[in-house]
């Protein structure tokens, strides 16, 4: 293929070697004279493993060359990957100054071509930002349609400093937003043979896949950090910590509570928080990212509450609430917490829960439940049917299965689902359904 790279930053520089080096023909735009001079001579404008001996090689074969001219590099191209910088603004908020102006540029070539050209943006770029920022440019500079007279695709990199070159030979996903399936196409082929698994998704969803993956990077480290500095105050070795942590790959290195849903609860995780805390505190240790998940599970709390409350209906069925699936315990449930601060507010409830049963509720668990919720044998019922009669709200914290195929009819009823039902995807589109986190 014949690829036009616009930015020779790190992205930049790396994406086109590597490309070049694919058996691409690849031309390297920047307004920066001195990056294209130091490409023209077969040195990398960036200090990185490998890239200088790889740069030196694609532009000795011919298959890498630069210019300033970004109208002569999309005509001879068909496809142009946008990695320019997106610094913070002061106030955190992306800087899209140098985005804007290469769409300035580029829809400005495409006016003076003839066939279809596709632009991928490879810069990290907020949600929002291709379709309402950067596709209207494209647009109103070439006067031209998006996904008819050419193709708009967000391909965001996964590239470490250090290892950039490894990374994109050797990426673990390729992540493809696309505008339309030709435009996908398009991308697909430019990693064509690559290994990890290819995501085809909407374009926000490829927008906003990047800042998941650096948010969790640096929550990781922020929370290694504070187990360290914890484990260090107390007389403990934090790698030898760690490395009985990093061994579990079942719950703790794996896909396990990583899927957005409601608030945490039970008899462990708030309670053993709350002693690490105060652990930390004894050893006057400052740990503001543990200290701050009880807050952030209040947060989706309130969120749940404030969710039935905007309905404006009063008559509410919540279907669960112990605090995890097929068990009765109750102990700090966020169900229950969610329906106490119900009828704190005069809603009239009505619960089903499958494991449930009040006469079987026993020692601690019994003892919890009659402290928070003590009429809970006026709201309980082990029918799903009359807690459906009752409600103009279905709250959904289950996925017992008499509850979703109830549910698969819910009338004009409001159906507030905490715990992404089966049908979620399908459900999105009716107004009756309002998703926690999706």
């Amino acid at each position: 293929m014949k690829i036009s790279v616009f930015g020779l930053g790190y992205v930049g520089c790396v994406s086109a070697a590597c490309l070049a080096s694919r058996g691409h023909e690849v031309i390297g735009v920047d307004v920066n004279p001195v990056k294209v001079d130091l490409i023209a001579r077969g040195h990398a404008p960036v200090v990185e493993e490998r890239i200088g001996e790889l740069t030196a090689e694609v532009v000795g074969s011919g298959a890498l060359r630069a210019t300033t001219d970004a109208v002569e590099a999309i005509v001879a191209t068909s496809v142009s990957l946008i990695c320019v910088g997106t610094p913070s603004a002061q106030n955190g908020s992306l800087f899209t100054e140098y985005l804007e102006r290469v769409a300035e540029q580029i829809g400005g070539a495409l006016a003076k071509k003839d066939g279809r050209h596709t632009v991928v943006l490879r810069s990290t770029m907020l949600p929002g930002t291709c379709l309402d920022l950067l596709v209207p440019i494209l647009e109103k500079f070439s006067g031209r349609t998006a996904g008819v007279d050419f193709g708009v695709a967000v391909n965001p990199e996964f590239l470490r400093e250090g290892s950039s070159v490894r990374d994109f030979l050797d990426p673990p996903k390729t992540v493809i937003g696309e505008f339309d399936a030709a435009s996908g196409d398009v991308v697909a082929e430019l990693y064509a043979g690559l290994p990890g698994a290819v995501f085809r998704v909407p374009i926000p969803v490829a927008e906003m896949t990047k800042y998941a993956d650096n948010a969790f990077h640096a929550l990781k480290i922020a929370f290694a950090n504070e187990i360290g500095a914890v484990s260090h105050a107390l007389g403990l070795d934090s790698h030898q910590v760690m490395d009985v942590f990093l061994a579990d790959r079942k719950l703790n290195i794996s896909p396990a509570y990583l899927r957005p849903g409601f608030a945490f609860g039970g008899s462990c995780l708030p309670k053993d928080l709350r002693g690490l805390l105060y652990a930390a505190r004894r050893a006057d240790v400052a740990v503001p990212v543990l200290a701050h998940v009880l807050p952030s599970n209040e947060e989706h709390l309130r969120r749940a509450f404030d969710l039935i409350a905007a309905t404006g209906r009063r008559r509410v069925g919540l279907f669960g609430l112990s605090f995890k699936p097929g068990t009765d315990d109750l102990r700090e449930s966020p169900l229950v917490e969610l329906a106490e601060r119900l009828l704190g507010k005069g809603y009239d409830l009505r619960i089903y829960d499958a494991n449930v049963t009040l006469s079987r509720l026993m020692g601690a668990n019994r003892e919890y439940i009659e402290s928070r919720l003590p009429h809970l044998g006026d709201l309980l019922t082990s029918s799903v049917a009359d807690v459906l009669t009752h409600a103009e709200v279905c709250v959904v914290g289950t996925k017992d299965q008499l509850v979703v195929d109830a549910l698969r009819d819910s009338g004009d009823r409001t159906v507030i689902d905490l715990v992404r039902l089966p049908d979620a995807h399908v459900r999105r589109a009716d107004p009756g359904y309002v998703g926690l986190g999706w």
